[in-house]
């Protein structure tokens, strides 16, 4: 008898959480046919729940992705001015990795690589992020944010200035020099000098011509 498609996804919810529990107890990663020996169903049954790895992958990586992707709803929803919500919305989602990382580093570690071996799977998290952030950023331009910088240009700029603290390997190599106080200090500068402007009334100045 098939499966019902809320029995699927039920299964698929409790074989990707065992998953993330196997992969922290034996500190590597599961490999689409040990998931299927551990998951209690048959073959078949568990290919009709988990089509191949790229499948389950995706179950996995949405639940450990889905405290970042509760998070940066909640501040959208708010009606934060736009420098506070744009930093919320980088600071609690780095908290979230943080907090992880300095519970188990090794975990954390094994799962960064996962996530760098499949981040065409993961790609559209990345994607979703950088939608939410432009609708911060068109609300500071409506306040007289980011003068002179096209949406596109405005998101590569601030994504490159806030990378340490969006990238979860960030934390493995310099997790120490990371804080809230430092992102807070870089969103505000963000907010006083970036613009495509120059002049005496531009909130910032492009002094330095790079040399071609």
């Amino acid at each position: 008898m098939p499966l019902s498609e809320e029995t699927r996804k039920q299964e698929r919810k409790r074989i990707a959480s065992m998953v993330l529990d196997l992969v922290k107890a034996r500190g590597t990663e599961i490999s689409y046919s040990v998931a299927q020996s551990e998951s209690g169903l048959s073959r078949s049954r568990f290919e009709w729940v988990f089509g191949d790895y790229d499948d389950l992958f995706d179950a996995v990586a949405a639940i450990w992705l889905a405290p970042h992707m509760k998070v940066m709803e909640e501040v959208l929803d708010t009606d934060l001015p736009p420098n506070r919500k744009m930093y919320e919305f980088f600071r609690r989602r780095f908290v979230i990795s943080r907090d992880r990382f300095r519970e188990d580093p090794e975990n954390f570690r094994m799962l960064c690589e996962m996530g760098a071996a499949n981040f065409e799977r993961v790609r559209s998290y990345v994607d979703l992020a950088d939608h939410y952030l432009c609708e911060i950023i068109v609300q500071a331009q409506a306040d007289g944010y980011f003068a002179g910088l096209e949406i596109d240009e405005a998101l590569s700029l601030i994504n490159q200035m806030v990378s340490p603290y969006t990238l979860p390997d960030s934390l493995i190599y310099i997790a120490p020099k990371l804080s809230e106080e430092k992102l807070a200090r870089i969103i505000d500068t963000i907010f006083i000098g970036l613009s495509g402007e120059t002049g005496t009334q531009a909130r910032g100045l492009n002094t330095i011509r790079v040399a071609s």
